[in-house]
């Protein structure tokens, strides 16, 4: 392998010319936290504040206000917190500081009168901490209860903005946003009776990823990709999000959405985009997501009526990952023992426009596989003529530039060169570019990413509604047909848990692979 070294960068150091930290610095502020007693509060919300707090990153004044069913004091949130954060976490230094900005308020979430107190609470505390009125609700609840939240938010005057002025008021939604386009469109009404588009944050993680957000900058700020990013150079693209893990305390969410709803709709619409989208004219967050909406425009309508040929499903049984028995997904708690909910799902679909007409994209994600594997691979066209097909064969191993994502964030261009010795015998190599040892210092976790961007109003990484919509609309039939074809248990294939994925799912090698009737498939590597 052809390793690039790059000279390290101390934290002192003066930035390179055209090169920036952080695009401004977030206004006092208040955080008001709907579900502060749950899982996401203490696993990923609550830890990125922390730790924007210690970068020193989080603004001063700011206040933290969780709010949930559960019955606690001010103290009492605080100590719960400190257990998660440190259940992960040994590095203590600055809690005590920062936990005096946390308080916490009992809320009931279809009750009016509990977010009229809320509002008065709210204020008296803002007052205290000098936070300007400026507000953030972040719903780490489960989606059942967002048109709710925002319903009751606005009857309490909590979503008013003041006309002028830099005070304002932003509400933070998690995927999925609905169920179908018709339950998405039913959302986004609700969400907008009180609340205008620019207060409305989709946030969805996978973009704030570091090799993510490099995507753009590796396409469209290097001259020697772009002029070959398109149908002539390009064979085919494969975008993969595979995961060891089951569906664990997410099961009874997880019966209802199956993976089309809980990957497809989301994360791997935004992956396809940011690599098949067109150059914006500049980077600004709604110039960004027109392009990305144009791709979502371009998407050929799925074949429904013939899916064996563009779709396979299926869904994880007993097996053994790292050495450990897992259950199926039907032994899992909140499963119905005869589920034909898919845990895994591989399409191929075109997007019918100038730049990739014809190119298929194959779309592949999974749970409890053989490894947690995200990347984009881009596989290129082998060579138009063989000049040494008397000497090597007809052949030539193809390049193909990789986007690890996850659990590596690295780049990878392998390229042919000969091998040393007497003889002409090709080899491949690499150059990659990783993270890890690039001399960075560490860009943090995706939810630190977000929540600064929330701060600062920038929705760049964030999910525009007509984009949500036209994502739903390509994926909504495909999902009816999935769950009322009357052949839906005959489609679902069946995989052990820890290997590659269903039968006919198979190892695909450097340079070719077959997936069952994708006869032409490439590109699903869990090596």
């Amino acid at each position: 392998m052809i390793e690039i070294n790059y000279p390290a960068v101390s934290d002192t150091s003066p930035l390179p010319a055209g090169s920036c930290l952080l695009e401004g610095f977030p206004a006092p502020c208040a955080i008001v936290i709907m579900g502060a007693s749950g899982d996401l509060t203490a696993r990923k919300i609550m830890p990125s504040l922390f730790s924007l707090y210690k970068k020193k990153l989080l603004p001063d004044p700011c206040l933290i206000l969780g709010c949930a069913r559960t019955a606690y004091s001010d103290d009492e949130f605080r100590t719960v917190m400190k257990k998660a954060l440190f259940a992960s976490s040994k590095d203590a230094e600055g809690w005590e500081e920062f936990a005096s900005r946390l308080y916490y308020r009992q809320i009931f979430y279809d009750d009016l009168s509990s977010y009229e107190g809320l509002a008065t609470g709210l204020s008296e505390l803002e007052k205290k901490a000098g936070t300007a009125g400026r507000r953030i609700f972040y719903l780490a609840v489960p989606p059942s209860l967002y048109e709710s939240i925002a319903l009751m938010l606005g009857e309490a005057g909590l979503s008013r903005e003041p006309e002028g002025g830099d005070v304002w008021t932003r509400i933070v939604v998690e995927k999925p946003f609905g169920r179908d386009i018709e339950t998405a469109r039913h959302l986004d009404a609700a969400l907008h009776k009180h609340f205008a588009e620019h207060q409305i944050f989709r946030i969805d993680h996978y973009l704030a990823k570091e090799t993510v957000q490099n995507v753009l900058i590796l396409r469209f700020a290097n001259a020697i990709f772009e002029p070959i990013w398109n149908r002539r150079y390009v064979d085919n693209v494969s975008i993969t999000a595979a995961e060891s893990l089951g569906v664990g305390h997410r099961a009874g969410y997880y019966e209802e959405a199956g993976v089309l709803r809980d990957m497809f709709q989301n994360h791997m619409m935004q992956l396809l985009s940011l690599t098949a989208m067109d150059p914006p004219s500049q980077f600004d967050a709604d110039t960004v997501r027109d392009e990305k909406v144009r791709v979502y425009r371009s998407l050929r309508p799925f074949p429904v009526d013939d899916l064996e040929n563009h779709l396979i499903v299926g869904q994880y049984k007993a097996g053994v990952i790292d050495g450990n028995k897992v259950p199926g997904y039907r032994e899992e708690r909140g499963v119905s023992p005869d589920s034909l909910t898919p845990t895994f799902a591989a399409m191929k679909v075109f997007i019918d426009n100038w730049r990739w007409q014809g190119v298929p994209f194959y779309l592949t994600s999974g749970k409890s596989l053989a490894k947690k594997l995200t990347e984009i691979r881009i596989q290129f066209k082998e060579v138009p003529h063989s000049m040494l097909r008397s000497i090597i064969g007809e052949h030539i191993t193809a390049n193909t530039l990789t986007i690890g994502i996850s659990p590596e964030e690295k780049i990878t261009l392998s390229f042919q060169t000969k091998n040393p010795g007497m003889r002409i015998c090709l080899r491949s190599a690499d150059m990659e570019f990783c993270y890890e040892g690039s001399g960075k210092t560490p860009s943090g976790d995706a939810y630190e990413k977000v929540l600064m961007d929330v701060m600062l109003g920038d929705q760049m990484l964030f999910w525009r509604q007509d984009g949500v919509e036209l994502c739903w609309s390509f994926l909504t039939p495909i999902i009816a047909e999935c769950e009322a074809c009357s052949g839906r248990a005959e489609m679902l294939r069946f995989y052990e848990a820890g290997s590659k994925g269903p039968g006919g799912f198979r190892q695909i090698s450097e340079t070719a692979g077959t997936l069952s009737s994708f006869s032409d498939y490439r590109g699903v590597r869990l090596t």
